[in-house]
């Protein structure tokens, strides 16, 4: 018997918008499916010349919180990304021509700050968390978060942000310029759908060249930055650090790692 999908990815229409909601509940994980299915879409979306700027959001109270870890193996790893399934469908979002609004209405974290960055602006709101927490689980960061974190914030920033894992709030974030606007968590959609808008009334044709100019080189930067990501995830998947970091995750504690 076929065990039903639980994931969903969902596209409305206004106007020149369109807004991808995406949902995995509770939490928003992404897996090797979920992922692949935003990609799809965007795909879709991408070659359609009457949507002119899409908004990114999520089902729920969580954004996303990151990568979906249930099924780590005794032997270490995760199936789907360290065969880099996972990976290569997180990297077609970077070939994505148009505008893309993020309206990040919760918690972001792991893989859930990777998706953020792959848009051009995140809307974000009072009750918005933020946590790249690789380090913090044994192992690498990745979906490209070595490229686009540091080209955002900065590289003392992005430091800081992967070494210690810490979480930051929405005003933080807008601080530190990783969100571009701060609402009330009730109107993060709305705004994020009102700049979206403002987007597309700009000229497609100048907007997709002038977006084409201000990313020219990113995707491939990005690939080669998550090239290197894989490799070193691959080699920390099998550690005993990676092992603990998911087990005091799961267990809601401080790891003890031991640096093997």
């Amino acid at each position: 018997m076929n065990t039903p999908r639980v994931h969903s990815v969902s596209v409305s229409r206004d106007g020149h918008v369109a807004c991808l909601i995406f949902a995995n509940p509770p939490n928003n994980h992404l897996n090797v499916e979920l992922i692949g299915e935003i990609a799809d879409t965007l795909s879709q979306l991408d070659a359609d010349d009457t949507c002119r700027s899409v908004v990114l959001a999520s089902q729920g109270k969580v954004f996303c919180a990151g990568a979906d870890f249930s099924s780590v193996r005794a032997a270490g790893g995760l199936p789907g990304i360290d065969s880099g399934d996972f990976y290569q469908h997180a990297m077609r979002l970077f070939d994505f021509t148009k505008p893309i609004v993020a309206a990040v209405q919760g918690a972001a974290v792991g893989a859930g700050v990777g998706l953020a960055l792959a848009a051009d602006f995140r809307i974000v709101s009072t009750a918005s968390r933020f946590s790249v927490n690789f380090n913090r689980l044994g192992f690498h960061p990745g979906f490209g978060l070595s490229c686009t974190l540091p080209r955002l914030v900065g590289t003392q920033q992005a430091s800081l942000l992967l070494f210690t894992g810490r979480r930051i709030d929405g005003a933080e974030a807008l601080r530190i310029r990783l969100a571009d606007e701060l609402v009330d968590a009730a109107d993060v959609l709305s705004r994020a759908q009102q700049l979206a808008a403002e987007i597309a009334s700009s000229a497609p044709l100048a907007v997709h060249s002038t977006r084409a100019s201000l990313r020219e080189g990113l995707a491939a930067q990005v690939r080669k930055a998550n090239e290197h990501e894989l490799a070193m995830q691959t080699i920390q998947f099998a550690s005993d650090d990676f092992q603990e970091g998911v087990r005091a995750m799961a267990e809601r504690r401080m790891p003890l790692f031991h640096g093997h």
